[in-house]
């Protein structure tokens, strides 16, 4: 099957690879020319700009993006739009917000052009492991892209979610329950690190144990294994956690839908508490724990 794919990134790149090693005929493109001469090498038919991309395929055609969510995707459509015909089909594959798979998928229904959802998973790994998707759409799209989805993903690991916008609400609570296991990870090492009882284990053979066997093993806890066996103490690292927006909109959903999800909140809270260096907040706390009891402050030199 033939297939475009636009934003050869660490994910991008390697879902063409595999697609390519799969038998598929795969056009790629970059706004880096050297990303897209990189995957000309390795079999991928390169285009360098989107008109071009469109004309080496053929219709009806599909054309997977594989950008950051956002303005960077809406601006990809709206640049394709004129070099695409009624009946060809998009695919967004990044960390889309489901309100703006439904916004898309309206729009281009009008030019008679078909739109998917794909919540993808896999990270650098994917190309190994494969790719588990989320799709949200028509069923007849998603029937049209199958022999793709089957490429990209192990046995098993693909599922057709429901109508628009599906695909990215089952990845985006795929995502917040992924926050929520790091932190009781982070938190349980934490814990053992200040305990005079973590003196005499390594990290890292403590989650290659709790990977036998263990209620809490999992794929994380072996990428956790593989961290600790490259640096046991995590010298080099610094507690600086960025998110990439799936945690906010899934806490947001709760608020609106007034339910209750206290873990995934306070794991991402935590993200954002990693990125103060010197929060405002505790020397608000310092200063009325002095005022209140006298307890005793640090203070920095004048």
């Amino acid at each position: 099957m033939d297939a475009g794919m636009i934003g050869l990134g660490r994910m991008g790149l390697n879902m063409a690879r595999r697609l390519t090693r799969g038998g598929h005929r795969v056009v790629g493109f970059n706004r880096a020319s050297e990303t897209t001469k990189k995957a000309e090498a390795e079999g991928i038919i390169g285009a360098y700009s989107l008109n071009e991309i469109a004309g080496k395929l053929p219709a009806p055609r599909v054309v997977i993006i594989m950008l950051p969510a956002g303005s960077p995707v809406d601006d990809t459509i709206e640049a394709l739009k004129p070099s695409l015909s009624k009946g060809d089909i998009v695919v967004d594959g990044g960390n889309s917000f489901y309100k703006d798979d439904i916004r898309r998928f309206e729009d281009l229904k009008k030019l008679g052009i078909g739109y998917v959802d794909a919540g993808v998973s896999g990270g650098i790994w994917g190309l190994k492991e494969g790719y588990c998707t989320m799709i949200g759409g028509e069923l007849s799209a998603f029937e049209c892209i199958e022999p793709l989805l089957k490429t990209l993903a192990p046995a098993g690991g693909y599922l057709y979610c429901g109508k628009t916008g599906a695909g990215h609400f089952v990845k985006m609570v795929h995502n917040g329950i992924e926050y929520g296991m790091m932190e009781a990870y982070a938190e349980g090492f934490e814990l053992l690190k200040a305990s005079p009882y973590g003196e005499g284990i390594k990290n890292s053979e403590l989650a290659r144990l709790w990977n036998q066997g263990s209620v809490v093993r999992s794929w994380l806890l072996e990428l956790l294994q593989s961290a600790f066996d490259k640096e046991e103490g995590l010298e080099s690292i610094v507690g600086y956690v960025e998110d990439s927006g799936e945690g906010r909109w899934m806490v947001k959903e709760a608020v609106d839908m007034g339910l209750s999800l206290p873990v995934i909140t306070e794991s991402l809270m935590r993200r954002f508490r990693s990125r103060q260096e010197d929060s405002f907040a505790e020397k608000v706390l310092a200063a009325m724990r002095e005022e209140f009891g006298g307890h005793s402050v640090r203070r920095t030199r004048r």
